[in-house]
């Protein structure tokens, strides 16, 4: 199921099983396009890291963890340890929080330089984070699609996400869904993803 038109917040974009919210675009153009700027050119961006099969992989795709404290979070076999907030990064994780109700002590960022760049299946269930804690995602840069498939039945939902604009995942959605963001060739622009998380100690 494609969702490529505007929705409304209050509708739970999963047919089944989890919780997703996209609240469209909260940010005005000339407000995204200096946030934009200011992620590219100033968060400490370092190349992907995964130990898959023993072998150490390393992507184009770059990331940057930022939190209340120097958390340590371990996904696909390695380890990284969050930088402290930098003031804009608190503006965002304010205006997160009061759009969603939700609290969150640290954020995962992904630069993805181009179409060309994107993200397996996978889910957001490692030992770090809060069990069915929420998750609200930041997007700037160009559009792209991102998709949800259910890990049962294989039912997928999808929509585009835009510059400026917070989707939420919460509730189970973790647990019986997979989502990804495919590579695509109608994009050769940037795209900067916020992940606001709850970790837990």
């Amino acid at each position: 199921m494609d969702l490529f038109s505007s929705t409304d917040e209050t509708t739970n974009l999963l047919p089944q099983d989890g919780i997703v919210h996209y609240y469209g675009v909260v940010f005005p153009k000339t407000e995204a396009d200096r946030f934009l700027q200011y992620l590219l050119e100033h968060i400490e961006w370092k190349n992907d890291e995964a130990v898959i099969f023993g072998k150490l992989i390393v992507t184009k795709r770059k990331v940057a963890w930022y939190g209340d404290r120097a958390f340590e979070y371990t996904y696909s076999n390695t380890t990284k340890r969050a930088l402290p907030w930098t003031k804009e990064l608190l503006e965002l994780k304010k205006v997160v929080e009061t759009k969603t109700g939700e609290t969150y002590n640290s954020c995962l960022l992904n630069l993805y330089h181009d179409g060309s760049e994107g993200m397996a299946w996978h889910s957001d269930a490692e030992r770090d984070l809060k069990k069915n804690g929420a998750i609200g995602s930041l997007s700037f840069g160009s559009e792209r699609k991102f998709a949800f498939k259910h890990k049962k039945s294989s039912e997928t939902v999808s929509l585009l996400l835009e510059h400026g604009s917070l989707l939420v995942m919460k509730g189970e959605t973790q647990k019986h869904w997979l989502h990804r963001l495919p590579p695509t060739k109608l994009s050769n622009k940037p795209r900067v993803n916020l992940t606001f998380r709850t970790i837990v100690e």
